[in-house]
């Protein structure tokens, strides 16, 4: 993993949280907050949180006294999402390294993550420090995206991007978001920081949006993408346009739908 594919900032907290969460992350939001719910958690925190698509998700599905502590390493995210939740009295919205979480032993009910184990440098690390702020009986629920193959959007923009850059492709999407797959190695993780009872879920959705070029910008502006495209002296704009001209292609003009799939983990 490059040491830019964790630097969320500028302009792409906005659009990310704009164009990214509804074409791919509101369905699995919705999917970990039902988990969690079910769990029927006092305390929740929640890693790598994003612009707080989960978080906003938890609140909608938990009762009023449930405490919901919402983590990420980059504040740009967490001061987007705080805008979109200012006034929820029941929501704590601090910066912190999942791999160094900087709360007491035996603190949290729940600990949730939603597409953020794909950037952990040490993620037996990070699985580490969430078993130990969950108290006796709490579980860890979190999800990763499958293999870039099986998510059709990601890898039709990664396949566009490389005929565009042929001499150096961009290969964020799979090097990174897709690049942590396998259930036998996560599993193997998971059971190396603690964890006794795992299981993993295969969970596939729908991926929509009103047309090929909105679906392009979401991933080519709101995604780490924007940097790659950038360092290769490409005009975002034209990079925009190849991608969405490919998407067209492939899943016709107007709106467009493909196939998206994650890994759906449970710990305890």
């Amino acid at each position: 993993m490059s040491t830019t594919d964790t630097l969320f900032a500028g302009s792409i907290p906005e659009v990310y949280d704009r164009a990214m969460v509804p074409l791919i992350f509101e369905p699995y939001a919705r999917d970990l907050a039902e988990r969690v719910a079910k769990l029927e958690p006092q305390s929740v925190l929640e890693v790598a949180a994003g612009t707080g698509v989960v978080t906003r998700a938890l609140a909608a599905k938990l009762p009023a006294p449930t405490r919901i502590i919402a983590t990420d390493l980059n504040q740009p995210m967490l001061d987007h999402a705080r805008t979109r939740m200012a006034d929820d009295p029941r929501i704590t919205w601090q910066q912190a390294d999942a791999q160094a979480l900087p709360f007491e032993n035996a603190w949290f009910d729940a600990v949730v993550c939603q597409f953020g184990a794909m950037f952990f440098p040490d993620r037996v690390a990070a699985y580490g420090q969430a078993r130990r702020v969950m108290r006796p009986g709490g579980h860890f629920v979190f999800n990763v995206w499958s293999a870039i193959e099986e998510n059709e959007f990601a890898e039709e923009v990664t396949r566009a991007l490389g005929t565009l850059f042929p001499a150096d492709p961009p290969r964020f999407l799979a090097r990174t978001p897709h690049g942590y797959h396998n259930a036998d190695a996560i599993r193997a993780d998971v059971h190396a920081a603690g964890f006794h009872d795992v299981s993993i879920e295969a969970l596939g959705a729908v991926s929509a949006a009103p047309s090929p070029y909105e679906a392009a910008a979401a991933y080519c502006q709101g995604t780490l993408l924007r940097a790659e495209i950038e360092a290769r002296g490409g005009s975002l704009e034209e990079a925009t346009r190849h991608v969405a001209n490919a998407m067209g292609k492939r899943f016709g003009e107007g709106p467009v739908s493909g196939r998206i799939r994650a890994l759906v983990v449970t710990a305890a």
